[in-house]
Parts: structure tokens; C-alpha cells; sequence
């Protein structure tokens, strides 16, 4: 496998890039058997989790990521967990929200995100 923090790396700074600029762009990485949980509401398969992730109320969001860890996941496989921490601001909010997300990536000629986990973390 690829030095895992720079997938990690390249993956997160695309991931959200690509939500910020326009959540649809998201849906190539995810497959029919995706599976994303976005504050304890579950979601299954590319099409539910981008039409979830478009549906979210607000118009604007800025991630700015913290802490992103990695580690091979599936011996013999090509699989890895990431987790990351950050701050987001969303629409005119000037006080940044704290959030994490763990992503688990399956190599199938390309990464795909096969788990996805969000929650705000509230103080």
C-alpha cells in the first residue's frame, strides 16, 4: 500500500475541498454498499448519502481540518481507517463548530469511502 498518511492526506484535502465547493461531487466516492452515519442518522449506498448530504440546511460551510490519523485497516487487504478532527463554520457563523469523522477506505482500483461516521462534538 501507498505511504497511508499521504492517502490520508490526499484523501481528506480532496474530501473537503470537494464538500465545501459542491457536496455533490462527493458521490465517486462512494459505492452501493457505502455505508455513512451523519449525527446518529444512518445512511446507505452513493445515491442516499449524497441526497443526504446535498439536503443538509445551510448554504455555505468551511472545513478547516485539525488532526487527520491513519492506520491500515484488514490484514491483507487494502483498507485503511482515518479519523479526523477540525472546525467548521457554516453559513455567517463567526464561532467555529468542533467536529470529527472516521472514514474507512477500501482499495478496489481507487479508494472508496466504504464506512463514513460525523458527529459535532459538543462541549
Amino acid at each position: 500500500m501507498a505511504d497511508i498518511n499521504s492517502v490520508a492526506k490526499q484523501f481528506t484535502d480532496f474530501y473537503y475541498q470537494t464538500f465545501d465547493a459542491d457536496r455533490k461531487g462527493l458521490a465517486a466516492l462512494y459505492r452501493d454498499m457505502s455505508m455513512m452515519t451523519w449525527e446518529g442518522v444512518q445512511v446507505t449506498g452513493a445515491v442516499g448519502i449524497v441526497d443526504k448530504l446535498v439536503s443538509l440546511p445551510f448554504q455555505r460551510i468551511q472545513h478547516k481540518v485539525t488532526t487527520i490519523d491513519a492506520q491500515p485497516s484488514l490484514p491483507g487487504t487494502e483498507t485503511m481507517i482515518i479519523c479526523v478532527t477540525g472546525q467548521l463554520l457554516i453559513d455567517e457563523e463567526t464561532q467555529p463548530q468542533q467536529f470529527t469523522q472516521m472514514f474507512q477506505l477500501v482499495n478496489d482500483n481507487g479508494f472508496f469511502v466504504y464506512n463514513d461516521i460525523f458527529r459535532l462534538n459538543y462541549a
